[in-house]
């Protein structure tokens, strides 16, 4: 009587997650074909105690209305969630565009093919965040000796281990040019993570992770100038600054849904730490959102660079270009009043 009074309430709650099963972004689990079996969350676990006599033994599972996602309840009357990666992997997420050997199988995808603005959930009741690595960016995303640097640089000495972001099924896990030892992730909301210059490699493509999986360990493979973690995220293939996601000095996530504007996706848009009465900008209208692209790239056509001479130093460029050395340093990440300028290099002045 008493397990029937039970299974009546779960039957009842699983009526009312049918219901919001729709709005969710369902993470993956451990291997394609098979059962995933997550540690519990502490805020969807059940606290019904007063039944409980068994081990905590699984004993039968409920659908939800998402073949992806069921209930399992357990002998001393309590229950959890459980994910099927076999439904999972049929996702086109996980078919189009998978290549377990290119850093970047969206050629074909332009950028004015992705919307002004995307939301993306990263978290909820049944998937979690756990940090790379906590530590200071010592190399920011943006613009970085002329050219782009498509993700930010956390120290990280050799041999420490790196952990999986999201859950996500790993796309690729192999040596590649610049970044020696690569792990991609995949995620079930269209993000691909990044995790470069590894000393070792400890996943296979195609293998299902959580957050917190071991993924490699740290090193300076590559083009590296030491050990270090360089951390990318991408929609589609372009790159977008982790500092708008992940405080890395806190490590934790800056906030569990996301608001994407395209605008980010450009190596001239790095983060900028927002307040409470600057969110409202996060919700423009397009129309305000093309209107802000359209001014960054007339920023960009009407920038100009000079290309350091013998004798120049950067009061002169002030001067000759009408402008101040506090405002050429802000237009250059890394150069300083103190810095020697060196011939050749291009300094933008305006």
């Amino acid at each position: 009587m008493k397990k029937s009074v039970v299974l009546i309430f779960l039957s009842l709650l699983c009526t009312g997650l049918r219901a919001q099963t729709d709005s969710l972004t369902l993470p993956p689990a451990v291997e394609a074909g098979q059962v995933d079996t997550l540690v519990r969350p502490s805020d969807i676990c059940s606290f019904i105690t007063l039944f409980a006599k068994g081990t905590g033994s699984p004993v039968d599972t409920l659908d939800v209305g998402d073949d992806r996602l069921q209930i399992v309840l357990n002998d001393d009357y309590t229950w959890h969630l459980i994910k099927n990666v076999s439904a999972l992997a049929d996702d086109d997420l996980f078919k189009e565009d998978w290549n377990e050997h290119l850093v970047n199988p969206y050629k074909d995808s332009p950028l004015d093919s992705i919307s002004y603005r995307t939301t993306i959930c990263l978290v909820d009741s049944v998937s979690r965040f756990v940090c790379p690595h906590q530590g200071k960016v010592f190399s920011k995303f943006g613009i970085r000796h002329r050219r782009p640097h498509t993700g930010c640089d956390v120290p990280y000495p050799t041999g420490t281990p790196v952990y999986c972001a999201f859950d996500g099924r790993v796309r690729l896990a192999e040596r590649h040019k610049g970044y020696g030892n690569l792990v991609i992730v995949r995620h079930e909301n269209g993000l691909e993570t990044f995790y470069g210059h590894l000393s070792r490699i400890d996943v296979i493509a195609g293998q299902w992770v959580h957050a917190g999986d071991l993924l490699g360990l740290g090193g300076s493979t590559g083009r590296s100038s030491g050990p270090h973690l360089h951390f990318e995220t991408r929609l589609r293939g372009h790159a977008f600054d982790p500092e708008w996601i992940v405080d890395f000095e806190q490590g934790v996530l800056r906030k569990n849904v996301f608001v994407l504007k395209r605008s980010y996706l450009s190596p001239y848009n790095k983060y900028v730490p927002q307040s409470i009465d600057e969110e409202e900008e996060i919700y423009m209208s397009e129309e305000q959102i093309k209107a802000e692209e359209e001014r960054i790239a007339k920023e960009r056509a009407a920038a100009r660079y000079h290309t350091i001479r013998s004798g120049d130093t950067l009061s002169g460029l002030a001067k000759k270009y009408g402008t101040s050395v506090s405002k050429i340093c802000s237009l250059n990440p890394g150069l300083k009043p103190t810095t020697i300028l060196s011939l050749g290099r291009k300094v933008r002045v305006k």
